[in-house]
């Protein structure tokens, strides 16, 4: 039996297959057309093995799975007709960064009918911004901490939608005429320690807090004088009817003192009501920052609520064909149908050393957008008509 036909026949994804024994694109083809094991990685076979029985598969049926033979015709074609965006030798560390940014070029703009690219320059107003249970959850509790003072945590994977959410709000504010103040701390050199890089400290956020709200303004010296005129700008500023959001984005590289501090910021208040929210935004090391097994920061994780964005698994159909309708044009146009399990498969990876069960999906918005210029473009390249799970594999 060749090994495609095992696949098929115990349900088990290519892409499943290359993810769980951590074969290379290249090995992988060359695996499943002509039965050819890699030539420098001796554990190969046992790694396909022991993926293929933990996954079901009878070992029995795996004794002669590796022998050498001839391609079959129909294989052979196949295979060379293939359009695969990389040589089929690239090494591990490329394997690695197969989401790296990649241009359509216009040889595909032109097969598929585009203008533009429907990936860049993409979300240039709110209604560019896609929106799925998960997306409309966070829109909903940013604007609810910025109106109503809360504390919350976005989380997500580089490329998941973060950053456009954040600026998603500021453009809901100004368009909806709320009177939100929203201060942004400066994270450009910011890590968890000194040694490499500089600190966010707590008297750095007031400061910045004092300059959004009244730039002219000498920031006070001491820091006993620098909160109590921050102080002061709240409560001048809550009287004239705003209220107050500071936004922390990179938040992971926060010291965990400056988290901690953040309860204080949160305990700023006019009467019963406080005088500013807080949101946090960062990459999932966050919630590890965010633990309640730390005690040193469990008085402020118990104040917070932590939102975490999820892959498109889901909704990955409705978010390819919100971003094409974006740039007036039809998905159907360029992807068969079989593409979207691709995908999905695609964007899973198992952690080295893992098992099947440690799969996880980086099917985020950023991901999915370079894996599918590149399949537009290598389907292009290759004179065919649609993206379609072929392609996908092959990218």
């Amino acid at each position: 039996m060749m090994l495609r036909d095992l696949l098929q026949s115990a349900r088990i994804s290519q892409s499943a297959l290359g993810a769980g024994a951590r074969l290379s694109r290249g090995a992988l083809h060359r695996l499943l057309a002509e039965g050819a094991l890699p030539v420098r990685d001796a554990d190969a076979p046992k790694r396909i093995t022991d993926f293929l029985v933990e996954r079901g598969v009878d070992r029995g049926a795996l004794e002669n799975l590796f022998t050498p033979q001839q391609k079959a015709p129909d294989v052979q074609q196949h295979a060379e007709a293939s359009p695969e965006a990389n040589p089929s030798h690239e090494s591990e560390q490329e394997e690695n960064m197969l989401l790296r940014y990649e241009a359509l070029n216009p040889q595909a703009k032109t097969q598929f009918n585009l203008t533009r690219s429907p990936f860049v320059d993409d979300v240039r107003t709110r209604d560019d911004v896609f929106g799925c249970p998960n997306t409309r959850y966070v829109r909903a509790a940013l604007l609810d901490a910025a109106l109503n003072h809360g504390f919350v945590a976005i989380v997500g994977e580089s490329g998941a939608g973060k950053s456009t959410l954040a600026c998603e709000l500021e453009e809901r504010i100004l368009a909806e005429g709320r009177q939100v103040v929203i201060v942004r701390p400066y994270v450009l050199a910011m890590e968890a320690d000194d040694n490499k890089g500089r600190t966010l400290k707590s008297a750095a956020i007031a400061e910045a807090c004092i300059r959004t709200l009244a730039p002219g303004e000498t920031i006070k010296s001491s820091p006993d004088a620098r909160f109590a005129q921050l102080e002061n700008l709240l409560k001048s500023s809550r009287a004239a009817g705003y209220s107050h959001l500071i936004m922390i984005e990179e938040a992971h590289c926060m010291p965990k003192a400056t988290l901690k501090h953040l309860k204080r910021f949160l305990e700023l208040r006019q009467g019963l009501s406080r005088l500013l929210g807080i949101c946090l935004i960062g990459q999932p090391e966050l919630l590890n920052l965010l633990s309640d097994k730390s005690p040193e920061v469990r008085e402020v994780v118990q104040r917070c609520e932590t939102i975490e964005l999820m892959p498109l698994d889901n909704d990955l159909e409705s978010y390819i064909k919100h971003k094409f309708e974006r740039v007036n044009a039809k998905v159907d146009d360029c992807l068969a149908p079989d593409a979207y399990d691709a995908l999905r498969e695609r964007l899973i990876r198992i952690p080295r050393g893992g098992k099947a069960s440690d799969a996880i999906s980086l099917c985020y918005p950023l991901a999915v957008n370079n894996l599918l210029t590149r399949a537009m473009n290598a389907a292009a390249g290759a004179g065919w008509p649609k993206v379609d799970a072929q392609v996908i594999r092959g990218c």
